[in-house]
C-alpha cells in the first residue's frame, strides 16, 4: 500500500488528465493545474507511511469500509479526528442508546467575550458512522489505544471569530425547528468528514446535471452507492480525490481556510508527539479523518512533516464540563445542513448493506441492542508486509455507472406502507394510490437516468400522488416517508452516564413511580395530605419548573406562592424529552439547589441587574429554597441597585414585589427583616427625589409614575415610622409640573391624597375640562390618568366612576368612540388589578335594575348630600352673638338639650344668663366634667376632629359638651332636626 515505489502509480492517470485538459480548454491553463494537482494530492496521501482513512460523516459506505479495514489491519493505535479533550467521555457511550452527542459545555467563561456565553460544542455519533466503528473497535479490543488528535473545544472558539458560524449551512429549506431538531440547542457542531462543495457554482452544477434536488441526494446517488461494494484501495483513492476537488475549488475565505489548515497542523503535530513518546510504528496506526483534511497540502503533513513551524496556543482559563446529551437524526440534519430524512435514509442503507455484504460491524459491549461477545486479543503474528498500491482510480473513473436492477418487491412494499400510513393520518388514499406511487417512482427514476428508484425518487412520487391540495393531519407525506424509511431515531443517555445532578433528580422523584427517562409526557399526581413524603418531590418539581424549559415540568393543578402550600398537585412531566436540558444543569452544579442559588446570584449581581430583578431573586429564594440567609443577602444588594437607578422603568414591578414581600414578612415573622425596612426607607427617599423628573419626562409612562406614587403612599406609614419625613413627599409633589394630560390628572389625585386639593375642587376641575371645547379632545387622556390614579389613591374610585360617566354623557362620538379601545387596552394591560375596583364602585353607585335607571339621579347631581353640615356651618358662621359658641347652640335647640340632659340624668330647669338660656346650675354637666374621656369617645364616633374650643365656658357648665366638641354638637343638631 505504501512505500517509495508507489511514486509512479498515477503516471498514466496524469497523462490522460493532461490530454483531456488540453483538448477541453484548448491549451494548458488553470484547469490542467487543478486536475494534475488533484492527482498529486491523491498520490501524496496514498504514499504516506501512516495510513490515512478518509471518511464522510454519517456515510454508510464509510462505516462499511471502516469495519472491513479494522478487521483486516487490526491497528494498535487509532488516531481519530475529534476534540482531544472529549476522550475520557467516550467510554460512557456503552451506557447510551445511539444517536447521542458528546458535548463540551462552559457556562462561566474566561478569555472569551461574555456575550458568547454559554459555550457549547457537540459531536454527534450514530451507529452508521465510521468514527463509531473506530471507537467501538478501540475500546473493546485489548491492546488498542484510541487517541483523539483534533483541536480542543477551547481552540474551537479561539480560532473562530464568529462562534456560531461553524456547523451552519443553507442545505435545507428554512423551516421552524421541531422539538427533535432542537436537541443540540445552539451548540457548535464538530464532525468528521465535512464533504460538501464550498463553491456554490460547483454545487449548483452538480445538482443540475445530476437531476437531484439537494446535495444529500447527489452524494447518495453518485458516491454512496458506487462505493458501497468497492475494495479498500478504490475507496481510499476516490475519497482522496473528492476531498482534493472540494479543497481546490473552495472559495477564497481566508478565515475558514486558515482554520482548516491550523486543524491539520494541529492533528499532525499531536500524532507525531504521540509516536515519539510511545515509539509506535506508523505501520501499526490508522488515522481516521475527513476526506477534506486527508488531502492536505500543509508543510506539517505526514510523519516526516515539519515539526517546528507550528505552535499550539495554550487554552484559556475557561472551565469546561463534559457529558453526553441525546441526539436525533433530525437534530443532526438541522445542525449540519443536511436534507430532512437523509440521516434516516443513511441508517436504513447501513442495515441493508450489512445484510448484503455480511460484514460484522463493531458495537460497544453493553450497548442497547448489542449482543454480548467475548473479547478477542490481537493476533500475535506480525502483520504482513503491505503490498504496493495500485492505480484503482483510473478504472473507477472510466467504468460506466452500474445500473442496479429494479427491485419491484421492495418498491411495492414501500408504496403499500406509505398509503397505509397516509390513511392513518387522514389522507383519502386508496389502492389506486399504491399503483400510482409505484409507477410514478419508476417514471421519475427514468427521467433522472436511474434504473432503480432511490428513496428520494419514491418520496417525490408519494408527495405527487397522495398529497393533493392540503395536509389533513399534523404530518405531511414527506414526513411520513421519512418515518417509514427509518424514522427520526432519538438517542438516550443511560442512567450511569448521567451527571450527578441528573441522577439525583431521578432518585428524588422515584416515589412518584413513573419512568421519567422515557420520552413523552407523563402525568404525576401528588397528594401531600395523604402522603407527606411527596412534599420533597413537589419541591424538586417546582425547582425544575424554575430551571428547565416550561414543557419539561408543567403544573396542571396547584401553585406555589409566598406563605401558601398546596395539599394536592398534578404535573405533566417530560424529563425524558428534555434530557439535554437536565444534563446541562449538571454542568453547573451537583444539586438543583446549588444550581438555583448560583443562578439567583448571577441574576442579582449581573451587570444588567435591576431592582425588580433582584427582588424577584429574593422572592424565588424564599419560594423555592426557603433560604432566609440568601434572601437577606440579595435584599441588601437590592438597596444598592435601587440607589444606583436613575430611571423609573421598573417601578410597577418594584411596587408589586415589594408589597408581596412585605405582606409575607408581616404574616410569617414577628418583626420585619432589617433589609426590608431599609428598602422601604431608601425607596421612599429615592422615589421622592425622582418624582418631579418623572412627571416631566416624556419617556416615563403614566403607569410608571403611578407605581412610584403607589409605593410612596402605600409604604408611607412604615416609612414615617422608620424616620422619613412627609415634607419630602409634599415638596416633591409641589415641584412637579407635568405637561401631559394623563400625568396632570395623576398629580391632582396625589394632591387630594396629601390634602392640598379637596375632592370638590377635583370634581370642579374635571367638569371644567368638559366645559372647555379646546380641552374636550384630550379629555380621554385625563381619564387615563384618573384610572391609573387608583393605584396610589384607591379612595378616588367614586370620582373616577363619575368622570367616566360624565365622559360618556358629554363627549361627542368623534372623541368617545376612538377612545373606547384605548380605555379597554389600558385597563387590560396597565391596570388589570384596578378594573375590579372600578366595577365594584360602579355597582355600588348605579342602580341594580334597568327600570330604576329612568328615575335614578347620580350622587354627584345631589349637592345637598355633598356636605350634610354645610347649612349648620353657615348659620354658625353668620351668628355674631356675644354668648359662648356652645350656649348659642343650646339656646337655638332647647329640645335637643333637654333630651341630652334627660339621658344624663339632669333634672334642673333652665336659667337665664344674659341673652342665653342655660340650665339652672351646673349639675347637668358634672358627668361630662368628671369623665372627659367619654366626651372624647362620643366625638370619635361622630368623627369630630376639631378638638378643644378656645373660648372660656366656665360660666356655662351646661354647654361643656358643645364647648369641648362643637362639631359633635352640629352632628347631633342635624340628626335631631332630621328626626
Amino acid at each position: 500500500m505504501s512505500g517509495p515505489q508507489a511514486g509512479g502509480v498515477f503516471t498514466a492517470l496524469r497523462t490522460q488528465l493532461q490530454k483531456a485538459a488540453t483538448e477541453f480548454a484548448g491549451g494548458p491553463d488553470a484547469l490542467e493545474g487543478i486536475l494534475l494537482g488533484m492527482v498529486d494530492d491523491v498520490d501524496r496521501a496514498v504514499r504516506e507511511p501512516l495510513e490515512i482513512f478518509p471518511v464522510c460523516h454519517h456515510s454508510p459506505a464509510s462505516a462499511l469500509a471502516m469495519a472491513r479495514r479494522l478487521r483486516e489491519k487490526q491497528p494498535k493505535v487509532v488516531y481519530l479526528e475529534l476534540c482531544e479533550d472529549m476522550a475520557p467521555l467516550l467510554t460512557e457511550l456503552r451506557n447510551c442508546r445511539l444517536p447521542v452527542a458528546v458535548q463540551a459545555f462552559a457556562g462561566d467563561i474566561d478569555g472569551f467575550p461574555q456575550e458568547w456565553a454559554p459555550l457549547s460544542v457537540v459531536a454527534p455519533i450514530t451507529e452508521a458512522s465510521a468514527e463509531y466503528q473506530a471507537i467501538a473497535y478501540a475500546l473493546d479490543t485489548p491492546g488498542v489505544e484510541l487517541v483523539l488528535v483534533d483541536r480542543s473545544s477551547d481552540h474551537v472558539f479561539q480560532w473562530d471569530n464568529s462562534p456560531r458560524a461553524e456547523g451552519t449551512s443553507t442545505e435545507a429549506e428554512e423551516e421552524p425547528k421541531s422539538e427533535e431538531a432542537a436537541l443540540h440547542g445552539e451548540a457548535v457542531g464538530v464532525e468528521i468528514g465535512d464533504l460538501r462543495p464550498r463553491f456554490a457554482e460547483l454545487e449548483e452544477h452538480l445538482l443540475r446535471h445530476g437531476k437531484v434536488r439537494h446535495w444529500s441526494e447527489w452524494w447518495h446517488q453518485y458516491v454512496e452507492v458506487p462505493l458501497g461494494d468497492s475494495d479498500h484501495d478504490t475507496y481510499r483513492q476516490v475519497m482522496f480525490l473528492i476531498g482534493s476537488l472540494f479543497r481546490r475549488l473552495a472559495p477564497g475565505d481566508g478565515d475558514r481556510v486558515r482554520v482548516d489548515e491550523d486543524r491539520e497542523r494541529y492533528m499532525w503535530t499531536r500524532m507525531r508527539e504521540h509516536m515519539a513518546a510511545t515509539g509506535t510504528d506508523p505501520e501499526e496506526c490508522l488515522y481516521v479523518c475527513g476526506a477534506f483534511h486527508a488531502a492536505s497540502r500543509v508543510e506539517e503533513f505526514g510523519v516526516a512533516g515539519r515539526s517546528d513551524s507550528f505552535t499550539i496556543s495554550p487554552r484559556t482559563a475557561t472551565t469546561w464540563q463534559y457529558g453526553l446529551i441525546p441526539s436525533s437524526h433530525a437534530a443532526i440534519e438541522a445542525q449540519f445542513g443536511l436534507a430532512p430524512g437523509s440521516v434516516s435514509i443513511a441508517a436504513t442503507q447501513w442495515q441493508k448493506s450489512l445484510k448484503r455484504t455480511r460484514v460484522q460491524p463493531y458495537r460497544l459491549e453493553g450497548q442497547a441492542g448489542a449482543r454480548s461477545r467475548a473479547k478477542k486479543a490481537l493476533p500475535a503474528a506480525a502483520p504482513a508486509v503491505p503490498a504496493p498500491a495500485a492505480d484503482r482510480l483510473s478504472g473507477f473513473l472510466q467504468q460506466p455507472p452500474v445500473l442496479d436492477g429494479l427491485d419491484e418487491a421492495e418498491l411495492l412494499g414501500w408504496s403499500v406502507d406509505i398509503v397505509r400510513a397516509a390513511r392513518r393520518n387522514g389522507y383519502l388514499a386508496s389502492t389506486a394510490d399504491v399503483i400510482a406511487v409505484f409507477e410514478t417512482s419508476i417514471l421519475l427514476a427514468g427521467m433522472r437516468d436511474r434504473a432503480r428508484p432511490t428513496p428520494y425518487d419514491f418520496q417525490d412520487a408519494a408527495v405527487t400522488c397522495i398529497e393533493k391540495d392540503r395536509v389533513p393531519g399534523r404530518r405531511d407525506v414527506r414526513r411520513l416517508v421519512e418515518i417509514m424509511m427509518g424514522g427520526d431515531r432519538i438517542g438516550q443517555v443511560g442512567y450511569e452516564a448521567l451527571p450527578p445532578l441528573a441522577r439525583d433528580v431521578y432518585d428524588r422523584l422515584e416515589p412518584l413511580g413513573l419512568k421519567l427517562q422515557q420520552r413523552g409526557v407523563q402525568r404525576a399526581l401528588l397528594d401531600m395530605a395523604g402522603r407527606p413524603g411527596l412534599e420533597a418531590c413537589s419541591d424538586v418539581l417546582w425547582m425544575l419548573r424554575r430551571l428547565m424549559p416550561a414543557a419539561a415540568a408543567r403544573p396542571i393543578m396547584g401553585e406555589r406562592r409566598l406563605g401558601e402550600r398546596s395539599i394536592q398537585e398534578s404535573w405533566d412531566l417530560a424529563l425524558g424529552t428534555h434530557q439535554r436540558a437536565l444534563i446541562e444543569l449538571g454542568y453547573e452544579g451537583v444539586s438543583i439547589e446549588q444550581v438555583l442559588e448560583q443562578r439567583l446570584r448571577r441574576e442579582a449581581y449581573g451587570s444588567r441587574a435591576t431592582t425588580a430583578g433582584v427582588l424577584a431573586a429574593v422572592e424565588d429564594s424564599l419560594l423555592y429554597l426557603r433560604s432566609g440567609r440568601l434572601a437577606d443577602e440579595l435584599g441588601t444588594h437590592a438597596l444598592k441597585v435601587l440607589s444606583a437607578e436613575r430611571t423609573v422603568d421598573g417601578a410597577p414591578e418594584v411596587l408589586r414585589r415589594a408589597r408581596t414581600l412585605l405582606a409575607y414578612y408581616r404574616t410569617s415573622r414577628p418583626e420585619l427583616p432589617g433589609w426590608i425596612q431599609s428598602f422601604v426607607k431608601t425607596g421612599y427617599a429615592h422615589y421622592c427625589t425622582l418624582l418631579p423628573t418623572a412627571f416631566r419626562d416624556e419617556d416615563a409612562t403614566v403607569g410608571q409614575v403611578a407605581a412610584m406614587l403607589g409605593f410612596l403612599f402605600s409604604m408611607e406609614s412604615l416609612a414615617l415610622s422608620l424616620g422619613c419625613d412627609r415634607t419630602q413627599l409634599e415638596l416633591a409633589v409641589a415641584q412637579s409640573h407635568p405637561e401631559d394630560p394623563s400625568k396632570k390628572a395623576l398629580l391632582w389625585a396625589a394632591q387630594v391624597q396629601l390634602g392640598t386639593l379637596t375632592r370638590a375642587e377635583l370634581r370642579a376641575r374635571s367638569d371644567a375640562l368638559l366645559d372647555n371645547p379646546l380641552v374636550v379632545p384630550s379629555y380621554p387622556r385625563y381619564l387615563n390618568g384618573f384610572v391609573h390614579a387608583l393605584e396610589p389613591v384607591p379612595g378616588l374610585a367614586d370620582v373616577v366612576v363619575e368622570a367616566v360617566s360624565n365622559a360618556f354623557g358629554h363627549l361627542p362620538d368623534t372623541v368617545l368612540l376612538p377612545w373606547l379601545p384605548l380605555l379597554i387596552t389600558t385597563l387590560r394591560k396597565g391596570a388589570a388589578d384596578l378594573a375590579p375596583l372600578l366595577i365594584r364602585e360602579a355597582g355600588r353607585i348605579f342602580p341594580g335594575r334597568l327600570p330604576a335607571l329612568d328615575t335614578w339621579v347620580p350622587p354627584w347631581r345631589q349637592p345637598q348630600l355633598e356636605d350634610p353640615f354645610a347649612a349648620s356651618r353657615t348659620r354658625r358662621t353668620a351668628t355674631a352673638a356675644p354668648a359662648p359658641h356652645g350656649a348659642v347652640l343650646l339656646a337655638a335647640h332647647p329640645a335637643a338639650c333637654d333630651a341630652v340632659a334627660g339621658l344624663l340624668g339632669c333634672k334642673d330647669g333652665w336659667q337665664q344668663d344674659g341673652t342665653s338660656a342655660l340650665p339652672a346650675g351646673g349639675a347637668g354637666a358634672a358627668p361630662l366634667a368628671a369623665h372627659p374621656a367619654t366626651c372624647d369617645a362620643v366625638a370619635g364616633l361622630l368623627r369630630c376632629d376639631e378638638g378643644w374650643a378656645t373660648a372660656d365656658h366656665a360660666g356655662a357648665p351646661g354647654a361643656a359638651l358643645t364647648a369641648r366638641h362643637p362639631a359633635a354638637a352640629e352632628a347631633l343638631e342635624v340628626l335631631l332636626a332630621g328626626a
